[in-house]
């Protein structure tokens, strides 16, 4: 048989079944997120990922008139086909179709309605006058209108910056666009498997989920060819707040924190330069202001007076049901809490070496301890269960604080007084060195654990670390290979420079902390050892470790899924 004889192959479009029980709604702006990138529809719309960008700014800001909800729009059989009316955000939604869609503006004349689609920039100039998934979204306000028993037989997007209106017709070809659009994403959600990101396409670098994604970075760890690009993402200039002030306390006032002392006021920061709120000690947050904090997604930190973790309040939490529930079915697994283990005390035992190489101020040489701290680093890969290497790991930690003291900067004149360091103790500290790295591991430990919150973990389920109550074992875990680089490498340079001194410690009952002016230098050392820039040592480019942090995540949530062979640790150079 020829190809000509060939039989054409008809398509038999099966009609959704009309929506019952908990189901969602497929809303119009996810179907034309499909069409652009069916990885970035999946990331909204099943994982519940979203962040803001230039682009979405620049969106809001053109809708800011359209987003103002008309009062009443009539009936399809209500509506006069000698009338000319106009609607603006009405949201239509339909069960037997299983949409709903949020309309800028619907133009009614001579008994036909028309949607606006308000787009942000100028028209382009393409085959159709607009590019699919513009259409597409558009053609889906159609289908809900039409479901409702409007007649409408076209639509048109607006673009603000251009001001010129696109006319699209509701063709067969668009039509059935459409619908392929919709049932792939009802496809893709139910299936539950997150599609393969783009591969060095243009559209990724400009997308607000770029950091999110991670397209190139996933890419190139499943061993593609391609470097990837510079995350281009918006810089975050919000910071940590933190109060540590005896009854001190938080209320809002506007758009900014107030913070007072008996009454007094001593220090505002705006809401929006405010990443989060560390509270360390007696302070008092007005209910007020802690819900506008849960509403803006700003988490708070609640620590003890000498600076010991207690735990964080956040809103209600990231959507990413999905990504716990990896978390979770991957602790369970013996093989791979080891395998995470393993990858984590490597890297943390390496990361000691470049520390204990970089600072050291001993005539003693220091190759046989990086030689022997090398050896351990390669028989944690070899550990065949947890406590074989919880063994490996404090024979490297005896070595690399057995050493600590030669790290240390000793003041020129023997009548000063200088710190010294013999070996690591905890709860509590009994020296300021100890006092020191305490906290700084607090403080690292608080850090992760927000970051966590953030993309989705739950803190708490750990894989090297063991659960126990109000441990964050996963912030433990995950902290290990940054140990020696952000907070040991904090607690060098605040002595070594001079910033924190012997008398900005209290003792008492046996037990060493900073005091006020300590710990607040302390804190500031620490916040700009998070902001410092590096070289991305496996993907080239420059990013702080505040970023790097959140990359981290995102990548060890990229592992438990299933995207990556193995968690790629962080390891300096």
């Amino acid at each position: 048989m020829t190809e000509e004889q060939a039989p054409i192959q008809l398509e038999l479009p099966l009609p959704f079944p009309e929506l019952s029980g908990d189901m969602p709604l497929l809303p119009a702006r996810m179907i034309n997120e499909f069409q652009y990138c069916p990885r970035l529809a999946y990331l909204e719309w099943v994982q519940g990922e979203w962040a803001a960008s230039a682009d979405t700014v620049e969106g809001d800001h053109a809708h800011r008139r359209v987003d103002k909800p008309s009062k009443s729009f009539p009936q399809a059989e209500e509506l006069d086909e000698c009338e000319t009316l106009h609607g603006r955000s009405i949201t239509l939604s339909s069960n037997k179709l299983g949409l709903i869609a949020k309309l800028d503006l619907i133009e009614a004349e001579d008994g036909v309605v028309t949607p606006i689609d308000y787009k942000r920039g100028k028209r382009p100039h393409v085959a159709r006058g607009a590019y699919d998934p513009e259409r597409v979204q558009l053609c889906v306000q159609g289908m809900v209108l039409q479901e409702h028993g409007y007649r409408c037989e076209e639509g048109a997007l607006y673009y603000v910056q251009s001001r010129e209106r696109v006319r699209v017709v509701f063709d067969e070809a668009l039509w059935q666009l459409t619908t392929s659009a919709i049932n792939g994403l009802r496809l893709m959600a139910a299936g539950g498997h997150i599609p393969q990101p783009l591969l060095d396409s243009p559209k990724c670098p400009a997308c607000s989920l770029v950091s999110i994604c991670l397209p190139d970075e996933v890419n190139y760890l499943r061993h593609a060819n391609i470097e990837p690009r510079p995350l281009a993402v918006m810089r975050d200039e919000a910071l940590p707040v933190y109060v540590q002030a005896y009854k001190g306390k938080i209320s809002k006032s506007g758009e900014e924190l107030e913070i007072s002392i008996d009454d007094q006021k001593v220090q505002t920061a705006r809401l929006v330069e405010t990443s989060q709120v560390v509270v360390m000690g007696n302070i008092y947050i007005t209910t007020p202001c802690l819900q506008e904090l849960m509403k803006r997604e700003i988490p708070v930190s609640w620590h003890s007076h000498g600076g010991w973790f207690f735990g964080h309040t956040i809103g209600t939490g990231h959507k990413n049901v999905e990504l716990r529930t990896a978390q979770y079915k991957a602790s369970f697994d013996d093989k791979t809490c080891l395998a995470i283990a393993r990858g984590l005390v490597r890297a943390k035992i390496h990361n000691s070496r470049v520390q204990l190489r970089r600072n050291w101020r001993s005539t003693e040489p220091v190759e046989p301890l990086l030689d022997a701290l090398k050896n351990l680093a390669d028989k944690s890969l070899r550990a065949t269960d947890l406590p074989q290497l919880l063994g490996i790991e404090g024979g490297a930690a005896a070595l690399y604080f057995g050493a600590f003291d030669k790290l240390i900067k000793k003041p020129d004149d023997s009548q000063q007084i200088s710190f010294d360091f013999t070996t690591r103790n905890r709860r509590p500290p009994t020296d300021p060195v100890n006092a020191l790295l305490s906290f700084a591991y607090a403080m690292l430990t608080r850090t992760w654990t927000t970051h966590l919150s953030a993309v989705g973990f739950d803190p708490y389920r750990g894989f090297y670390h063991q659960p126990r109550y109000g441990r964050p074992a996963l912030a433990l875990d995950l902290m290990e290979p940054f140990r020696p680089i952000i907070a040991d490498s904090t607690v060098l340079q605040v002595i070594n420079n001079g910033e924190v001194r012997p008398t900005d410690f209290i003792s008492a009952a046996g037990s060493v902390n900073l005091n006020e002016g300590g710990r607040k230098r302390f804190i500031a050392a620490f916040e700009r050892r998070l902001s410092q820039e590096i070289t991305h040592p496996l993907f080239g480019y420059k990013v702080d470790y505040r970023r790097l942090f959140e990359i981290q995540a995102r990548l060890f949530g990229r592992y438990l899924l299933g995207e990556l062979p193995e968690y790629p640790n962080f390891t300096t150079r």
